[in-house]
């Protein structure tokens, strides 16, 4: 979730081989009529479900910053296949216990849904609210991704991951709610070109123990790069967006292509077979990018014209980059997913880092200077989109005032 950071930046992400709104998605299972009829729905009750939708629109009042965020009762729901749909990761919240959330501003919205800066009126706390329309995600048949990415950010709790804080279910829309992170690494590297050494340094080595940490749990992100790497308030990073993440045990291979283009392992973009060593070509882009303030290939169109490009380019690292910095680059970048760097000894006795202690807590004691100097000169990302354009197709939703 991007910034949360949800928003996708200037690079292609894809999830299959279907595209769709800039995206590749998977195929329609076999179609609308196919999902229909498994779940046991006629015709009819569809036709009804649209045309309530529809009429609610018509009721629809404007999205104004000081209100209360509450969906009307699921006891109304005509089609009430949709709740067992999603549970148990989105679970129903019934309106006496639902928190109650009253929106600051819009922090990204996208082809995924949007994502809302709220307050929580009872814990006096800063949260991101991700709200993804349930109709997007049957369009799409991502229910199962949907729900995996939920599962997934379940089961972690690491320092350097975006913690997820809740998640449910209202009539028409699914809700993540994650910690509330107001930078993301893209606006950063964006503002600054090349990162300092330094800084470098340590977020790899940040990087290094998520990834390694999530490979340990059978987890591989897929999706690794900047625009999903968010910074805290003293400047460290936080991984974020499980969207693509899956469970892949050790031995195991996938064969999805997915992920935001530039970021894609070779074998990825060939359609597999491939394994958890993608994510670590994956930083080794990121951190190439950081270093340089350029991309190691440019981007293409699809994933034939990538894949292409990566196994024909001969990218250069300036000579002017530390001597372990090249060779980390080199060992990450490699095109044999066999020979790259990927368990954490091979970290802790490279040239790189030598000195860095791979402990969370001895990385977190300091503040990052450079990210807080330049923090400071960037707006908030929830200032930057003006409330009033805000598109809002958040149908189903009732607006209260606050209490005096």
């Amino acid at each position: 979730m991007g910034a949360v950071s949800c928003r996708q930046g200037q690079h292609t992400r894809v999830a299959a081989s279907h595209k769709q709104d800039g995206h590749i998605w998977g195929p329609w299972a076999q179609g609308w009529k196919t999902l229909w009829s498994g779940m046991g729905t006629i015709r009819s009750d569809l036709e009804e479900l649209w045309k309530l939708q529809g009429h609610h629109c018509l009721f629809r009042e404007s999205l104004r910053p000081a209100s209360l965020l509450v969906e009307k009762p699921l006891p109304e729901w005509p089609v009430p296949q949709f709740i067992n749909l999603f549970l148990p990761e989105f679970p129903v919240r019934p309106i006496r216990e639902q928190q109650q959330l009253k929106i600051l501003g819009l922090v990204a919205k996208g082809s995924f849904g949007t994502v809302l800066k709220v307050v929580d009126c009872t814990q006096k706390a800063v949260f991101a609210v991700k709200v993804v329309p349930k109709v997007k995600v049957l369009q799409r048949d991502t229910v199962r991704q949907c729900k995996e990415e939920v599962s997934i950010q379940r089961q972690i709790n690491h320092p350097f991951v975006h913690s997820l804080r809740d998640s449910w279910q209202g009539k028409w829309h699914l809700f993540i709610m994650c910690s509330y992170c107001s930078t993301d690494l893209y606006s950063l590297w964006s503002a600054v070109g090349c990162f300092p050494e330094a800084s470098i340094r340590l977020f790899a080595a940040e990087l290094v123990l998520v990834l390694c940490y999530l490979h340990d749990l059978g987890i591989m992100h897929r999706d690794v790069k900047m625009e999903n790497i968010l910074l805290d308030e003293r400047g460290h990073l936080k991984l974020t967006d499980f969207g693509l993440s899956r469970y892949l045990p050790q031995g195991a291979r996938a064969y999805t292509i997915c992920g935001t283009l530039q970021y894609m392992a070779p074998e990825v973009l060939s359609g597999g077979p491939y394994n958890h060593a993608a994510d670590w070509w994956s930083l080794g882009v990121l951190l190439f990018s950081l270093a340089t303030g350029k991309f190691p290939v440019a981007a293409e169109t699809d994933h034939v014209a990538m894949l292409a490009s990566v196994t024909h380019s001969d990218y250069e690292i300036p000579a002017s980059l530390n001597q372990g910095l090249s060779l980390l680059l080199h060992e990450l970048l490699g095109q044999n997913p066999l020979y790259r760097l990927r368990y954490l000894h091979h970290f802790q006795v490279h040239p790189f880092f030598r000195g860095v202690a791979f402990d969370p807590e001895l990385l977190q004691k300091h503040p990052v200077n450079f990210v807080m100097e330049t923090q400071a000169t960037l707006p908030s990302s929830a200032e930057t989109m003006p409330f009033d354009d805000f598109d809002c197709d958040l149908e189903s939703f009732l607006f209260y005032p606050i209490p005096a």
